[in-house]
């Protein structure tokens, strides 16, 4: 039950009636303290997992599968129906090219690592997702975590920050599988491309000023003593304790409030971001990693472009450009690259000849992902694909392998196991190499 919000003054003592009314913080909401409540009954406390080179991940993350063909992996050389209705754009890096439609970060190219022989298994959207987040193919034996949940898991809060964040909202597949909800992505509840973007339970609701805040926070401090004298178990009402502190500070943090409100932002800033859905929302990832962070996923566009794929790459590449770009650019002048992982995921590529619709179809038996920052090299297009895009030419690496590279960066071992229930160890991914050429 929760305190209605003309129940307490400043003059207010709490009786009997309040204790029985207040049972979380009134009129806040508790969804942050709900958060943090299920952080403290995990085993958040036994971190085991020591800090790496890469500090903090931002996935980007591109649902329905990119064609390599028109970003990453351009053909010029090949016959129109395999090259695609697309010229190429000249990199910083001598001989290589992205496809025109990737023309500013064909200019962050020498800061960035492409992979072109990614070697994949799942054709169905939700299956390929699945091994994307996870590292595993999917089953309905045992749902698995996903990276984010992991990196949650093993390192925990950072700086009164939720440590894994999903921007606008949680992937399908994003989640915490076997390791239970406390490890999950805290979502935003709001889309900072949209006008009228609020991050939930920053803001304290209509009718409640700081005053009343630090009242209700009193009266909560009141309730916690009269319960503290009826529990059995101080270890419960201390781990209490923790959660709804960090839950209070987070609330009243001038610093986390910033780190979610965009509008902070210089306009030239923003600007550079553009003014696709995108702009904003890499934005907001680099503010929560340069806050604190440790992991945050942020969705853009739809890319399962079965038809008139000219047409819809016109109009979903270059937000994905600009915005892309100038999160590299920034996150590199302000020293934060070399500890923040950017990884570009997909599902899966698109078939190797344009269909009679004018698109491309799903194919996973070669893609292309790209990483930046965190340790990974600079300047390196690695593996490649055939002269029409169809199968791995040189050094194929599986979806596991860059995940579990990852990892490794973080100061993560993916052959550790973690705890399913039935007391069953997994390890965090099952067969996955670190490809040691993809570091610096």
């Amino acid at each position: 039950m929760f305190l209605k919000h003309g129940a307490a003054t400043q003059n207010d003592k709490p009786g009997r009636r309040e204790f029985l009314r207040v049972g979380v913080i009134g009129g806040l909401g508790l969804t942050l303290g709900d958060f943090f409540a299920m952080q403290a009954r995990g085993d958040q406390k036994n971190y085991i997992s020591k800090e790496g080179v890469a500090k903090s991940v931002i996935q980007i993350v591109l649902p329905g599968g990119m064609a390599h063909q028109e970003s990453w992996d351009p053909k010029p050389e090949a016959a129109l129906e395999y090259r695609g209705p697309f010229g190429v754009a000249k990199t910083k890096l001598p001989g290589v090219v992205f496809n025109e439609n990737f023309k500013s970060l064909a200019g962050v190219a020498d800061k960035m690592t492409v992979i072109r022989s990614i070697a994949g298994k799942e054709a169905d959207h939700g299956r390929a997702s699945y091994t994307m987040f996870t590292g595993y193919r999917k089953s309905p034996a045992l749902e698995h975590p996903s990276l984010g949940a992991v990196v949650s898991h093993e390192f925990g809060p950072r700086k009164d920050l939720p440590p894994y964040v999903a921007v606008p909202s949680a992937s399908e597949y994003g989640g915490t599988g076997y390791l239970g909800s406390q490890f999950g992505p805290f979502g935003i509840g709001s889309d900072p491309a949209r006008n009228g973007y609020k991050v939930r339970d920053l803001m304290l609701p209509p009718g409640v000023d700081d005053r009343r805040f630090s009242t209700r926070r009193e009266i909560r401090g009141v309730v916690d003593d009269h319960f503290r004298t009826q529990a059995k178990s101080a270890e419960a009402l201390g781990a209490m304790d923790e959660f709804y502190a960090r839950a209070y500070a987070l609330i009243s943090s001038p610093a986390a409030r910033e780190a979610f409100d965009i509008e902070k932002e210089k306009t030239a800033t923003r600007a550079q971001y553009g003014t696709s859905d995108a702009g904003p929302r890499f934005l907001l990832a680099r503010r929560l990693v340069e806050a604190g962070v440790r992991f945050v996923t942020v969705s853009y566009g739809g890319w399962d472009m079965h038809a008139g794929i000219e047409n819809a790459m016109r109009r979903q590449a270059p937000g994905l450009d600009t915005a892309l770009a100038a999160l590299i650019r920034d996150l590199d002048e302000r020293g934060l690259l070399a500890s923040t992982v950017v990884l570009v995921t997909s599902e899966f590529g698109r078939t190797p000849k344009i269909n009679a619709s004018a698109g491309r179809d799903h194919f996973p038996r070669v893609f292309s992902l790209a990483v930046a920052g965190g340790g990974f090299k600079k300047g390196l297009v690695y593996g490649s694909s055939n002269s029409t895009a169809s199968e791995p030419e040189e050094d194929p690496v599986r979806v596991e392998d860059v995940l579990t590279t990852v990892y490794h960066q973080l100061g993560i071992n993916a052959d550790k196991e973690l705890m399913a229930p039935g007391a069953r160890p997994i390890e965090i991914i099952d067969g996955g190499t670190v490809v040691k050429d993809l570091l610096g």
